[in-house]
C-alpha cells in the first residue's frame, strides 16, 4: 500500500494550488481528481474569474487577498504565462446600497486606494456601462481577473515538476482513521495511507464528508458570452470587471478576453440547488433570457448575439463564507470549501494556507471566520 505525507482530494483551483505548495516543500503528496485536470464539471472553468481587493463580503478577507495577489504573480512568473490581468474593478448599486457601503468599509479599514463614482462619471470614463442616475460605483484600481483554467494548469504542472503525483479519472470512495494516527483513503482504483488528508472537492465536498452535506450545497450557475455592438467599449483597457446589485439580481461581468464576447453572470441565477451530479449542465434559453435582463438594463451596447453559454457550480454555505477547518473527530482531515461563488480568486493563497495546516498545524491568517463551529455544528 502506497503511503503519502498528504493526500488532496480534488485538483481544481484550490486542490491544484495545495498540491504545488506541498510538493515545493518536499512533501510526498498525491492529488486525486474524479475528472480531468482541468475539467468543465466543477466551479473553475469558463475562462476567467474576478479578483478584487475591495471586498464587500467581509473586510477579514483582504489580508488573504493581498497574499493571493503575491502568489498569483509568483505562479505566473514560474509558469511563464500571465494569469493575473488588472483592469480595475467596480462594485455597483443604487445610492446607499450595501454592496457599495461594504466595499467602502473594506477600503477604509485596509487603506485601499479607491474612488466613489456617480453614474454619469462611470459613463464618461467607461461608456460600456449604462447605469441609472441613482446608481453609484466604488472603483478600486487593483481589481481584474485570473485566467482560471490556465491557473489550474500552471499549478498542476508546478506540482508535478516538484514531485507531486496527480491522478485524474480516479474517484474517491471513503476514508477511515488508522490506528496510531493517519488516514486510510480508498478510491475506485486503489487504497492509500496518508498522514494528512485535505478534501477540496468543490460541489462534491458534502458527499465525501457527510457532515458537510447540509452546509456546502451545490447550486447551478450559467455564464454567458454575448457579441458587443461596439467591441471597443468592452476591452480590458476600457471595461473594469464589476459586481452590480439591482432589484432584479446581482450581475457580475468581464471585458472581452481570450474568447469572443462580453461575459456576464447572474449570482445565484435561478437558485437551483441539489446534488452536484443531479444538476443539469445543459444551458437553456431561459438561462440566456435571465442574463439578457442585465444586458438590457446596464450594458446595452453588449446586448448582441449569443456566442456561448456554460454552466458551472457554486457550493454555498449558509452564511456564504468559506469552510477551512479540521474535523474534530478526525483532526488529520482538513476540509476546504472556499466557494459560495466568490472563492477562486483566493486559490493561490488557500493552497498555501492548506499546506500550512497540513504541515505546520496552523496558518498565519485568522481563519475564525471559516471555522466549522460558527455553523453550529459539532466538528
Amino acid at each position: 500500500m502506497t503511503t503519502y505525507d498528504v493526500i488532496v482530494v480534488g485538483v481544481g483551483g484550490m486542490g491544484s494550488a495545495t498540491c504545488w505548495q506541498l510538493a515545493r516543500r518536499g512533501k510526498r503528496v498525491l492529488g486525486i481528481e474524479r475528472y480531468d485536470i482541468p475539467n468543465a464539471m466543477g466551479s473553475s472553468h469558463g475562462v476567467n474569474r474576478i479578483i478584487r481587493l475591495a471586498y464587500f463580503e467581509h473586510p477579514s478577507y483582504v489580508p488573504i487577498l493581498r497574499r493571493a495577489y503575491e502568489l498569483w504573480r509568483e505562479t505566473e512568473t514560474l509558469a511563464g504565462e500571465q494569469l493575473l490581468h488588472i483592469t480595475g474593478s467596480m462594485d455597483i448599486g443604487p445610492e446607499g446600497s450595501e454592496i457599495v457601503q461594504k466595499s467602502l468599509e473594506s477600503c477604509r479599514l485596509h487603506g485601499l486606494p479607491h474612488e466613489l463614482l456617480t453614474a454619469s462619471e462611470v459613463a464618461s470614463r467607461y461608456p460600456g456601462y449604462a447605469l441609472p442616475a441613482n446608481y453609484r460605483a466604488l472603483y478600486q484600481e487593483e481589481g481584474g481577473f485570473v485566467a482560471s483554467e490556465r491557473a489550474i494548469v500552471a499549478a498542476a504542472k508546478l506540482a508535478l515538476n516538484a514531485g507531486a503525483s496527480l491522478r485524474a479519472r480516479e474517484s474517491f470512495v471513503d476514508f477511515e482513521p488508522i490506528a496510531g494516527g493517519g488516514v486510510r483513503v480508498r478510491t475506485d482504483r486503489a487504497t492509500y495511507e496518508t498522514g494528512q488528508l485535505v478534501v477540496a472537492a468543490g460541489a462534491w465536498v458534502g458527499e465525501l464528508v457527510p457532515m458537510l452535506k447540509s452546509l456546502a450545497v451545490p447550486e447551478r450557475q450559467v455564464l454567458g458570452w454575448f457579441r458587443p455592438k461596439n467591441p471597443n467599449l468592452f476591452q480590458p483597457e476600457s471595461f473594469p470587471v464589476s459586481n452590480l446589485k439591482s432589484d432584479f439580481g446581482h450581475f457580475y461581468q468581464f471585458p472581452e478576453w481570450n474568447v469572443p464576447g462580453f461575459k456576464i453572470g447572474l449570482y445565484h441565477h435561478f437558485k437551483e440547488q441539489g446534488a452536484a451530479d443531479g444538476l443539469s449542465r445543459e444551458p437553456t434559453s431561459a438561462d440566456e433570457d435571465a442574463l439578457r435582463r442585465g444586458l438590457a438594463a446596464f450594458f446595452r451596447e453588449a446586448d448582441g448575439d449569443i456566442l456561448a453559454l456554460r454552466t458551472c457550480m457554486f457550493t454555498n454555505t449558509p452564511d456564504e463564507h468559506f469552510i477551512i477547518d479540521r474535523l474534530s473527530e478526525l483532526p488529520e482531515v482538513i476540509v476546504a470549501s472556499p466557494c459560495s461563488g466568490h472563492g477562486f480568486k483566493f486559490a493561490s493563497a488557500i493552497g498555501e494556507i492548506l499546506a500550512d495546516l497540513a504541515t505546520e498545524g496552523a496558518s498565519r491568517f485568522d481563519l475564525s471566520l471559516f471555522a466549522l463551529d460558527r455553523l453550529n455544528l459539532a466538528k
